[in-house]
Formats: C-alpha cells, structure tokens, sequence
C-alpha cells in the first residue's frame, strides 16, 4: 500500500522544481546576445571598458621602472646598436650603455601621463555605432581605436618631454650622430636615427601594448572587473 505524499516529500520535490528554474533562468541570462543590448549599454559598456583599461595602462607605465621594469615595453637600442651596445659592455662600456638606456626608458616613463587627457577624449567621442561595432570585433578592437585615434596627436605631445629629458644625458648628443651614420648604412631605420623620435614612438609602442593587455584581461573576465556594466556587456554572446 502506498504512503500518503508527505509535506516533507512534497517539500524536497518543490525546491528541485525551484532549482531547475533557477538554473534555467541562469542559463537565459548568460544567453545574452549582443543584439539583446541597448545602445546605451553597449556604449556605457565600452566606455566604461576603454577608460578602465587605459588608465591602468597608464597608470602601469607612467612609474618609475614602468617600461625599465617590464620586459613587453622596455626600450632596447635600435637595430643594429643594440647588438653594438653588447660589444661595448665587453670592451668596459657597460656603465655608459646601461645609462643611456635607463634615460631612454626614464623618458618615455615621463611622456605616458600627458596620454590620460587625450584617452579619455578619445572614449568622450565614442559614438553607439563604434561601441557595437568594437564590441563585436576582434580581442584587440578597443586598442586598435585607441591607437588611430590618439597615436599621432600623442607622438606630439610626448615629444618635447622625451627630448627635455634626454638632454640631460650627454649621451644623447653622440647617440644622434652614430645613429646618423649608422642609419646611411641601412643598420639603423632612418626614422630611428633621432634618440627622441625613437623613444617617442617606443612610448606609444608601449601604450598600446599594455592597453591590449588590459583589453585581454576585460574580455577574457568581465566579472572580475567589479563592474555590473562590464559584466553585462562582456559577458554577451557575439
């Protein structure tokens, strides 16, 4: 004879029931497509993303030892002066070179703040079309627009700091005029024949580089940003 259906069993059944909808409500939700964006979030949800990742990016950079430090960003002596730089600490000329270097990397740490204003520009003139289309992109789509966005005005403004900088290195004067002749002989680009527009392009090399850095780290765990918006817009399907 069956036992009559008890308030216990009738409990343990309600709450699988109130389980599977949870789950399946769960499942709704990461279902999010792109498409199922407002514009406004996917623009708050890129602008948000962008700012995020650019100011750490100069943040990361603009410190002592923030391209010194960092292996992806370091500036090493162009071309075929680098291999010449290794020679020369053979021969007893470590302490020069080492120096000279240091002040490249000391400038370029001293040029990336003056990028914050025009990032932050750059995110101000985001548009909805430009979110959508930059979320539904490649991995690196928000550090491509950075880069045409703000590479050339950037280049401008980073300049007369770099060169205020590595004037105070005597080196830089010598560096110029071995780098001319050694650029007439193809060892050296002729672009990277100016210490200063080399290590002002470097900079920007290395902006940028950590900006994608940042991008990864924003796509790959939205959630681990702590924002509700980045969350959402990350976490949607393409």
């Amino acid at each position: 004879m069956n036992r009559p259906f008890s308030r216990r069993h009738f409990n343990s059944a309600a709450l699988s029931a109130l389980g599977v909808l949870v789950w399946a409500t769960a499942q709704q939700v990461h279902a999010l497509s792109l498409a199922d964006l407002t514009d406004k979030e996917a623009n708050q949800g890129l602008k948000a993303a962008l700012e995020k990742a650019a100011l750490a990016a100069v943040g990361l950079l603009g410190q002592t030892d923030g391209f010194l430090g960092n292996e992806k960003v370091r500036i090493p002596l162009p071309g075929a002066l680098d291999s010449a730089a290794k020679l020369l600490k053979n021969l007893g000329q470590g302490q020069r070179v080492d120096e000279l270097i240091t002040s490249m990397n000391r400038a370029a740490e001293a040029a990336v703040p003056l990028a914050k204003d025009a990032l932050v520009g750059a995110v101000k003139s985001m548009n909805f079309t430009d979110a959508k289309n930059i979320l539904s992109g490649g991995d690196n789509a928000m550090t491509t627009f950075f880069a045409d966005k703000t590479r050339e005005p950037l280049f401008t403004k980073f300049l007369p700091v770099v060169t205020k900088a590595t004037e105070k290195v005597g080196a830089a004067e010598k560096y110029n005029q071995f780098a001319s002749k050694a650029a007439g002989f193809g060892l050296v680009k002729k672009e990277d024949a100016s210490i200063q527009d080399y290590i002002t392009r470097k900079a920007l090399d290395g902006l940028y580089t950590m900006i994608g850095e940042q991008e990864k780290s924003i796509r790959q765990d939205p959630v681990g940003t702590g924002s509700a918006v980045l969350k959402k817009v990350f976490g949607a399907t393409f």
